[in-house]
């Protein structure tokens, strides 16, 4: 079959245009064949260009496809497209960060990851984060008024430094070297004086020296001899009089054995006291009338004689 000029004509016509087309929309930033999802952020102020990186931890994942402004609203709303295989929450954060010092500017995928996935055409929330060019431009005003004031007070300090070297101020300068000049040879007089006190001493301080040697190792025998005494064992013998002791009163407080008793039944203290009251009438008794009571230390038999009744 024999095609004809026209028709090879009308098809590389079609065919440039084709390309031309496809040429203009990949140089757009847009890609006529791409099945990327497009979704949406809204910005104060618009710092991105066409075709600008979509990442995910630094990975690039898609691209921004359309800058638009609101009349109404005052804002930019930017449309981007990203790999139908990214799954992200709709409740994640879109973040416009430099991409470096050079310039640029990118968006970022801040995952939420709360199981509540973005769909196509959904609004995703943005932010702006602070880079290193407008930190520094927001704080060099401040820088140079700081370097501007170290200036000024280094120049006052010159100031004054030339000042103290002026001819009139010659006589105290000088006055003041003579002060410092025999500041040092007083101290060199005191260091030649302590020298030769302690050339004249040397004996005595080796001997103070060696006292303090012998005294440190005596010391240090005492101490052994204290580690080899099993102080250890004394104060757990003592630990354990001490625990005894303890017992002992405890029981005496709650009233056990004959002492325990003694003290917490008030009956025993009362006989014991009445006992005694009358030991003492006894003794009494005997002194008073020594003759009822000599029938029992005689030797010999005395019968016995009823006492007078006193009144």
């Amino acid at each position: 079959m024999k095609i004809s000029r026209e028709i090879k004509t009308a098809v590389l016509v079609l065919s440039g245009i084709a390309l031309f087309v496809y040429l203009y929309t990949f140089l757009k930033g847009e890609d006529l064949f791409t099945d990327e999802e497009t979704y949406y952020t809204i910005f104060d102020y618009n710092a991105l260009s066409m075709s600008s990186a979509v990442t995910v931890k630094g990975n690039k994942v898609g691209k921004v496809e359309k800058i638009k402004y609101d009349f109404k609203t005052g804002k930019t709303v930017v449309s981007f497209s990203v790999s139908p295989q990214l799954e992200f929450s709709k409740n994640s954060i879109i973040r416009l960060y430099e991409t470096g010092i050079m310039g640029g500017n990118a968006l970022a995928i801040v995952n939420a990851y709360d199981n509540q996935p973005a769909k196509p055409g959904d609004t995703i929330t943005s932010e702006v984060q602070p880079g290193l060019i407008s930190t520094l431009k927001k704080n060099f005003s401040g820088l140079s008024t700081d370097l501007d004031a170290t200036i000024r007070t280094a120049d006052t300090l010159m100031t004054s430094l030339n000042t103290l070297v002026t001819d009139e101020s010659e006589d105290g300068i000088k006055r003041t070297i003579a002060e410092l000049n025999q500041t040092l040879k007083a101290f060199k007089y005191l260091s030649n004086d302590v020298q030769q006190l302690i050339q004249s001493n040397d004996d005595k301080i080796a001997t103070v020296l060696d006292n303090f040697s012998k005294t440190s190792e005596d010391i240090n025998a005492l101490t052994t001899e204290l580690r080899g005494a099993e102080i250890s064992k004394t104060i757990t013998g003592l630990d354990t009089i001490v625990s005894n002791l303890n017992r002992l009163v405890v029981g005496l407080n709650q009233g056990q054995g004959t002492i325990g008793k003694l003290l917490k039944e008030d009956q025993i203290y009362d006989n014991l006291e009445a006992a005694s009251k009358e030991l003492e009438m006894l003794l009494k008794d005997i002194k008073l009338h020594p003759a009822r009571y000599r029938r029992i230390l005689s030797k010999r038999e005395i019968p016995y004689q009823k006492p007078e009744e006193e009144n």
